[in-house]
């Protein structure tokens, strides 16, 4: 079905069949993107559009002028890694302010000492956090 819409779009491309410039654009911006727009028919794993990669960011493009007002650059980048705590939480599951409680929590009492163990213990997609953070 992929490779009988490709060709009917070159076909229609070289007949000069499309009056709107916008439809014209939009077809031969497939056509230049076939492999990329195909790519998840070579692999099952890859979902057919990025909605929901749009979706997940929408929230932060709606509010980006809110990043004006961060201060600084040190500011914006605080705001952008609380943002990146936030959506991986919403991401598997948990509730963002009983995750960040926790993280809070769990930080300071091992401050001076992290390791990695305690770090991977933190991660949002640890199963532990299921009953602690919803």
């Amino acid at each position: 079905l992929a490779e009988s819409l490709f060709a009917w779009a070159e076909e229609i491309i070289e007949r000069g069949t499309i009056s709107s410039i916008n439809v014209k654009g939009a077809f031969k911006y497939m056509l230049a993107r076939k492999e990329e727009l195909s790519s998840y028919l070579d692999n099952g794993s890859l979902p057919m559009t990025n909605s929901l990669a749009e979706r997940t960011i929408r929230n932060f493009a709606v509010g980006r002028n809110n990043w004006l007002f961060s201060g600084s650059p040190r500011g914006a980048k605080a705001c952008g890694v609380l943002y990146s705590i936030v959506e991986s939480a919403k991401a598997n599951g948990l509730i963002p302010y009983k995750y960040i409680l926790h993280l809070l929590k769990e930080l300071s009492r091992h401050a001076g000492k992290l390791t990695s163990e305690i770090l991977e213990e933190c991660m949002p997609w640890n199963p532990n956090l299921i009953s602690i953070c919803q």
